[in-house]
């Protein structure tokens, strides 16, 4: 695993290169198959310890993966877009139990009961609507969210969905007067120093972007290959996936939650709250954009994962520790090989525990 350097905001100058632990290396090497590519970060009392990448973040090109490898980070966005949310609650702009009308315009009776907080939660009772490529509108996935059934009424219980994030970044931007990603750019990555984290308005070259590979190891291109709008993705993945980022960003992101630097603690504290019960057996918990579970053999965790038919990442906060793992794959499945998500508890819970 070989160093690159990272070109810092947080003090706007060079870091040292990306250090590599070298007993996270050795438990790596043992642990993950040969094949797949991804990158690995992982964070102790503040410091990045280890952030490398292993395999090949393009083929077909023979590009090594590394710690500024730019990935979807799929669902991890989630966090992102609860973060907005808080962000406008502490500017005034709303309320977490704001009803959705207040900020959508007029809603069916079904749906009159649904606050902003049942949408972080994961209980409102919303399903979701179609492929995240689909070619839709913000106000089209709006309109078209309020007209569909309900899969269960209002705080009745945790049912995951998508939608209701698009529906938290149509929110965003209604409240704010700001796109989505503007918003995001502006209230949360620059103040955290991120500045390799977004849609479209980090400059992107072709060759900074991970190519994914399918469970065959057919190519499937970069994300921003897929079908987008000008302004990043369309809306059933607006919101809820699709956002690009990299290890090196996401540890700025983690340096900022730990600090007050974004959010304050009253935000945080709310955010991080365990407020619906996910799964009795492991005892999870889900907050505003984040898995919370209480209880591990390293203390108190805030994750969340992400996943799509080819890719998987994993962002672990261990609290009580001060502990960071992030890690992110661009072949997560490989027929009769490899299933990377399976490994996911047993590969966090190990770096963490090396951290």
């Amino acid at each position: 695993m070989t160093s690159v350097w990272i070109h810092a905001a947080l003090a706007g100058t060079l870091l040292a290169p990306a250090p590599v632990d070298k007993g996270i290396a050795s438990y790596l090497d043992r642990t993950l198959p040969d094949g797949p590519g991804g990158t690995v970060a992982v964070v102790r009392d503040g410091r990045l310890v280890h952030c490398a990448g292993f395999g090949l973040a393009d083929r077909e090109r023979k590009t090594p993966a590394g710690c500024e490898t730019v990935y979807d980070i799929m669902s991890i966005t989630k966090q992102f877009t609860a973060a907005a949310i808080m962000k406008l609650q502490m500017m005034g702009k709303l309320r977490t139990t704001d009803r959705i009308s207040a900020h959508l315009g007029r809603v069916p009776a079904d749906k009159r009961a649904i606050t902003l907080r049942h949408l972080l939660t994961h209980t409102s009772g919303l399903g979701d609507l179609g492929d995240d490529y689909v070619p839709v509108s913000r106000d089209t996935m709006i309109s078209r969210a309020l007209a569909t059934p309900l899969r269960a009424a209002p705080g009745a219980g945790f049912r995951y969905s998508n939608l209701g994030y698009s529906l938290l970044a149509a929110v965003v931007e209604r409240a704010s007067g700001l796109g989505y990603e503007r918003f995001l750019a502006t209230h949360l990555f620059a103040p955290a120093g991120m500045t390799r984290t977004g849609y479209v308005l980090p400059r992107w070259s072709p060759g900074d972007l991970a190519v994914e590979y399918d469970k065959g190891g057919r190519r499937q291109g970069r994300p921003t290959e897929h079908p987008w709008a000008k302004d990043g993705p369309y809306w059933y993945l607006r919101g809820n996936g699709g956002m690009l980022s990299t290890a090196a960003d996401m540890y700025r992101w983690h340096r900022a939650l730990e600090a007050d630097t974004v959010l304050s603690r009253r935000a945080k504290a709310e955010m991080f709250t365990p407020r619906v019960l996910t799964e009795k057996r492991g005892r999870l918990y889900y907050g505003y954009g984040w898995g919370i579970v209480p209880r591990t053999r390293l203390g108190r965790v805030a994750e969340h994962d992400g996943g799509n038919d080819w890719s998987f990442g994993e962002y672990a906060r261990f609290t009580g520790r001060r502990v960071m793992v992030f890690w992110i794959t661009n072949q997560a499945y490989s027929t009769g090989r490899w299933n990377l998500e399976n490994l996911n508890s047993e590969l966090t819970l190990g770096l963490a525990e090396r951290a």
